[in-house]
């Protein structure tokens, strides 16, 4: 008996990569899945969606690979910190690599030609396929009749009959298609990369400006709202009770944590590795002052208390809400 052709699949977890495995898998052809991990992206509920398509998903972290991409990206970057091009090469050279390992046949991705201005025009594609070091061997099912023949097809291990030709940014065709499938659950198309998000791309840039920096604070870069006091001290503000536990989650010796005496407060957690002064700490206090339910009188002063890392309250300080234009000029 022969064996079964084994194709990887680029696997997100949304419509369109569910419906390229859905493509293949009707040819008979078993596909593995491949996530990729990062700070700026990852599973969400990739996992459960494979197991309802009966793909077993390998998660590959490309993290380190990413930050170097992200410091020099050689084809530069969308309209905020996404290096679409560099990124997208990294992950079919991972998945390619991948394929080899395990003898599987092709790559295939529920890539969209014209969907993504950056990514998915056919010059980036063709230059994502060849950097990878696997041209030939990514097959883009819902694109394939647009796109040249591919090794897979040329073989006669995929019917290119059978395969797709949508293009653009319309959804209609790939929704119509999940109707006569059957797939009725499936994520919304919000992109899902931190990097696209400008806030985001913009905290990134600046936590880039310094010489050291650990994962941990890039996820922090996800929470509240964010103040550069000076150059190794900001302030993370959280805007909800959520983001407040979330927070204190990140409060490690030599920081400092804030907090309204005797009102509904926003926690404040002041980051400088022991570079906290006293105009830093006013600074803090005024800017969670302005963040406090107050009752609707702007200029009343506040009692704020802050803690050190062992939650014990250090001092109480009176201070009036930092001025709008002020905090214009602190905010990240």
């Amino acid at each position: 008996m022969e064996d079964k052709i084994k194709a990887v699949a680029l696997f997100s977890g949304g419509l369109d990569s569910i419906l390229a495995i859905k493509i293949i898998q009707a040819q008979e052809i078993e596909v593995i899945g491949v996530n990729f991990k990062s700070p700026f992206f990852g599973l969400d509920k990739t996992l459960v969606i494979a197991k309802d398509l009966n793909v077993n998903l390998e998660i590959i972290d490309i993290t380190e690979e990413l930050l170097k991409i992200l410091k020099e990206p050689k084809h530069g970057f969308g309209k905020n910190m996404n290096p679409c091009i560099d990124c997208h090469t990294l992950m079919f050279k991972k998945a390619g690599e991948y394929m080899t390992k395990i003898g599987a046949s092709f790559i295939l991705s529920g890539e969209v030609l014209g969907e993504r201005p950056m990514s998915q025009n056919r010059s980036s594609l063709s230059i994502i396929e060849r950097e990878s070091g696997f041209e030939g061997r990514i097959l883009r099912p819902l694109s394939a009749l647009l796109l040249p023949e591919t090794i897979p097809e040329k073989e006669g291990l995929v019917d290119r009959n059978k395969l797709l030709d949508i293009s653009g940014r319309s959804r209609k065709r790939q929704i119509e298609l999940a109707a006569n499938m059957g797939i009725e659950n499936y994520p919304s198309p919000a992109g899902g990369c931190k990097l696209t998000e400008p806030a985001f791309s913009k905290r990134l840039k600046d936590l880039f400006t310094q010489e050291k920096y650990s994962l941990e604070e890039i996820e922090l870069l996800k929470l509240g709202r964010h103040f550069r006091l000076g150059r190794d001290v900001k302030l993370v503000v959280g805007r909800n009770k959520n983001e407040n536990e979330k927070i204190q989650k990140f409060f490690q010796e030599g920081d400092l944590l804030f907090k309204a005496k005797n009102l509904k407060s926003p926690v404040s957690l002041l980051k400088g590795a022991y570079r906290i002064n006293d105009d830093f700490v006013s600074k803090s206090c005024q800017i969670t002052a302005r963040y406090c339910d107050r009752n609707g009188e702007e200029n009343d002063e506040v009692y704020i208390n802050y803690f050190d890392k062992f939650k014990k309250c250090i001092k109480t300080k009176k201070v009036k809400p930092m001025k709008e234009e002020e905090l214009k000029v602190l905010r990240i």
